[in-house]
């Protein structure tokens, strides 16, 4: 038997005997560029090594929206997807069995109503155009909410569905509609706000309607099967949580390599903002979480549909796990059980 015929064998013994190597872990998200919000910490985890550290390869999916996300993560085509808490308890409500809640990376996102400068009270939104993602989206469903607690009609309200937040943001500054709900972030990247103003800020929106606004789910065969995966990727995530909170200057020196375009003075504002915003004990407190369902059955979405429990929806074990071994931080974030 010749030397090369003996070397070939052995490679390939040696390639039978290797270990296989893991498949990278697909993290399925809803923004098409890291966005100026604290879910940003998904893509900063990427940028800065923090999946990296704990030893797995995450790779960033990215969709337009929760439907887009719902549908790739049910077909296989990512591990774990950040989705609107609305849509994945409508699914479970109809049925679905195989999704759980692991973490919320940013439960709820600093949204606010701008518009134009005309509509000077809540109340001149009557009869006026206003800028949604898609029918029924969460930015949509939220806004109707925070409407009807300043005592406004939204039957008189034209939705007009624009798509993803800076899409919307561009058409109220080109005068296309008259006002819309963006996030803090976009507000603060739009470069000329003449004729422009915030008519709903963030806390005043959020008082509104305060609720658990997208978890991070994943599939049951998820679970069974990449267990370790999905904690290492839940302590990548409260590790670079618990370090911007910490720091802003940390989250805003990892944004300015992520988006350079946007101003450090932004920025700075932006951290500033974010500071009780982290999810530094993995985002989920099951009082929250509650809470977020009973406002959500309020909704005429739910009005048919049977209530859902909590252990149909929510996986609290593997962030409890994290947390066993890096401890809570009580000064945000509740984790209640």
């Amino acid at each position: 038997m010749t030397s090369r015929i003996l070397g070939a064998i052995a490679a390939a013994l040696l390639l039978t005997t290797l270990p296989a190597q893991a498949e990278p872990f697909r993290l399925i998200v809803t923004d098409l560029e890291t966005p100026l919000v604290p879910n940003s910490v998904m893509d900063l985890a990427v940028q800065q090594g923090y999946f990296d550290r704990e030893g797995v390869e995450v790779e960033l999916v990215r969709v337009q929206q929760t439907p887009s996300a719902l549908a790739a993560i049910q077909a296989g085509e990512g591990e774990m997807a950040n989705i609107g808490v609305d849509a994945l308890l409508l699914l479970v409500a109809g049925g679905a069995s195989d999704l759980r809640a692991v973490v919320s990376p940013n439960k709820s996102l600093p949204f606010l109503i701008a518009s134009k400068e005309e509509v000077a009270t809540a109340a001149d939104l009557a009869g006026r155009s206003f800028g949604v993602g898609r029918p029924g989206s969460l930015d949509q469903t939220l806004s109707a909410r925070v409407m009807a607690a300043n005592g406004i009609d939204t039957d008189g309200i034209e939705f007009v569905a624009l798509g993803q937040p800076n899409v919307r943001a561009q058409a109220l500054v080109a005068g296309q509609v008259d006002a819309t709900t963006i996030s803090i972030g976009v507000w603060s990247s739009i470069p000329d706000k003449s004729g422009l103003h915030v008519l709903i800020d963030q806390d005043a929106y959020y008082r509104a309607a305060p609720q658990v606004s997208k978890v991070n789910i994943v599939t049951e065969k998820v679970l069974e099967e990449r267990r370790d995966d999905v904690k290492k990727v839940i302590t990548a995530l409260i590790k670079a949580s618990r370090d911007y909170a910490a720091d802003s200057g940390v989250w805003v020196s990892a944004m300015q390599a992520a988006l350079p375009n946007i101003e450090k003075a932004t920025l700075d504002e932006l951290g500033t903002s974010f500071a009780k915003s982290w999810s530094v004990n993995g985002g989920l407190s099951k009082d929250e979480l509650d809470a977020t369902v009973i406002e959500l059955y309020k909704g005429e979405d739910f009005a048919s549909l049977h209530p859902v429990t909590l252990d149909e929806w929510v996986d609290f074990s593997i962030v409890d796990e994290v947390l066993a071994d890096l401890g809570t931080e009580d000064s945000m974030d509740p984790a209640t059980r």
